[in-house]
């Protein structure tokens, strides 16, 4: 089974704030061989309270890497079955699922403050 991971983008890496990013990538990826399939780079719709993660669930996104994000967010994106990583370094999604899946993604605190 395939694994979807979306990255909030702010000129071509993770955007630190989430709620404020102007593009999603989506990469899928191989869990048998952790080899990325594609990527795709979506514009989410206005963001209000619920929208993104609801969105994101219907894209079939499972997993969120992202720099900071508030904890009624957070759990929002549980109550859709998606699990989130914070505290992750502005850096180009695919740098982000490699270490994901390789195992070194080094996530430091929440910069989201709310």
């Amino acid at each position: 089974m395939n694994l979807k991971i979306a990255i909030p983008l702010a000129d071509g890496k993770l955007c630190m704030h989430f709620g404020h990013c102007g593009q999603f990538a989506v990469l899928e990826v191989d869990q048998a061989s952790h080899k990325i399939i594609s990527r795709t780079d979506l514009v989410p719709p206005p963001h209000e309270p619920g929208v993104l993660p609801a969105w994101l669930h219907e894209k079939g996104v499972t997993l969120v890497i992202a720099g900071g994000m508030g904890q009624r967010a957070q759990q929002i994106f549980a109550g859709h079955g998606i699990t989130v990583l914070v505290g992750a370094p502005a850096d180009s999604p695919e740098n982000l699922v490699v270490a994901y899946l390789e195992g070194t993604l080094d996530c430091g605190d929440n910069v989201c403050d709310h």
